[in-house]
């Protein structure tokens, strides 16, 4: 029997082992779910309180309870030693893939990933990559970095790209009734990682090749980022005529064909939307193609912020009060609601923003009670209690973030002005300026 029917059997069996890589917001998840259908999962990462806290069964991440990491303790063992990748007979790699100041891909986390498990790689063992980015990163890059250890990709090994789907937060779609798009390096390799994935999800689609499975994830990021810029820009040519893009939005998505609705706000945030198109234009300049469309989308959301700051200084002039100076409390840091994930939060620009003009700013979310140093950000600022008392005293409110905690007649009761990026409250009042 040849090594890649001998593996597959294992999977079938649930003999194989499982090994991830990174033990975040895709990673974690991705790990329950082969322990609850039955695989020996061992989750690495580098930070050792993450691994204490899994040994101890909690969870980190808000939306991860702990009750579903002690569910699969008897199959979870979550690890900082990476030598016991050569344990496993799947590795799953699950990085960052930020981008760097010059909006260019940052594969430190993939690559450096790559030299270590080529260091305890051995024949008959898959390696998958999860992480978003650019196509040819697996077959290409990723190959190199892995057949330093003496083993050829297809051959002694198998490789294949399957890219997260991951949507924090989000109740109605989970890891199994997500489909779960696979490319292999090889026929052969795609069986095995098909045969794999088809254990933890209702629908496995395979893919002629792990270039077409890397861009079908950017394609799906960048149809999100195209059309959240295109609604941006909207607002902003609406605000002028004095017609509420929400109201629009509303009307638009009544026709039960041809349109589907996208919302405006602040910025974009997250790990995929404001990052992966990105990738895509980078990737193509090897090609001599500028993609313009893209490029612009990005221009326009990256610039979300500022427009928000504005429309703050000039509710405050409108009241007779300066930028400068001016208490300003930003409610929500997330990226997105219901969530405590900060990553590429328009909320972490937006305070930068307000206070190189002088203002006083403090920030509210039930979810991230300190905003640690970041890449790009060394804020050390600390949630400030959603009181009666609290919100009269500032001079202005800037909605970034519409948790579903947050009581819309209370806010509007008690502030004395009112930014709101993401239509939370639906009354009309002089003191609510959307934005």
């Amino acid at each position: 029997m040849s090594n890649h029917l001998e593996l597959k059997e294992k999977i079938q069996k649930k003999e194989a082992k499982v090994g991830i890589i990174g033990m975040g917001y895709v990673g974690l998840p991705l790990a329950i779910r082969f322990g609850e259908v039955g695989f020996k999962v061992y989750g690495f990462d580098i930070d050792e309180s993450k691994i204490e806290k899994l040994k101890a069964g909690e969870s980190y991440i808000k939306h991860i309870d702990s009750s579903n990491i002690k569910r699969v303790s008897q199959n979870f063992y979550p690890t900082s030693d990476f030598s016991k990748l050569s344990e496993v007979d799947a590795i799953i790699i699950c990085v960052p893939t930020p981008l760097n100041k010059y909006h260019e891909p940052d594969m430190t986390y993939v690559f450096s990933t790559g030299e270590t498990i080529a260091k305890y790689l051995k024949k008959g063992q898959l390696v998958v990559l999860e992480s978003t980015t650019y196509p040819g990163t697996t077959d290409e890059d990723l190959k190199a970095i892995l057949e330093k250890s003496g083993l050829k990709a297809g051959e002694d090994f198998y490789l294949a790209f399957s890219p997260e789907r991951e949507d924090p937060g989000n109740k109605e779609f989970d890891i199994s009734r997500i489909p779960k798009v696979v490319g292999g390096y090889s026929p052969k390799c795609l069986e095995v990682a098909t045969e794999l994935y088809s254990n933890i999800t209702q629908k496995v689609v395979p893919v002629s090749s792990t270039k077409v499975a890397e861009a079908a994830k950017i394609l799906e990021n960048t149809y999100r980022a195209v059309n959240i810029a295109l609604v941006n820009e909207l607002k902003l040519l609406f605000d002028r005529m004095g017609i509420d893009i929400w109201e629009v939005i509303e009307a638009a998505k009544t026709k039960p064909f041809g349109f589907q609705a996208f919302y405006p706000g602040p910025g974009l945030g997250g790990h995929c939307i404001p990052v992966d198109p990105f990738y895509l234009t980078w990737k193509a300049k090897e090609y001599e193609f500028h993609t313009r469309f893209i490029e612009l989308a990005g221009e326009i959301n990256t610039s979300m912020p500022y427009y928000v700051v504005n429309k703050t200084m000039e509710a405050l002039n409108n009241i007779g009060k300066s930028i400068k100076g001016a208490k300003i409390l930003i409610l929500g840091a997330a990226y997105k609601k219901d969530v405590d994930d900060l990553r590429e939060s328009p909320s972490l620009k937006i305070i930068t923003l307000l206070q190189d003009k002088g203002a006083i700013v403090d920030y509210n979310d039930p979810y991230i009670p300190e905003i640690p140093p970041l890449r790009k950000y060394s804020l050390k600022m600390h949630s400030v209690e959603l009181t009666e008392e609290n919100l009269k005293s500032y001079d202005a409110l800037v909605i970034v973030t519409d948790h579903s905690v947050y009581d819309p007649e209370f806010i509007l009761k008690n502030a004395n002005l009112i930014i709101d990026t993401r239509n939370l409250i639906k009354a009309k009042d002089p003191k609510v300026i959307k934005a």
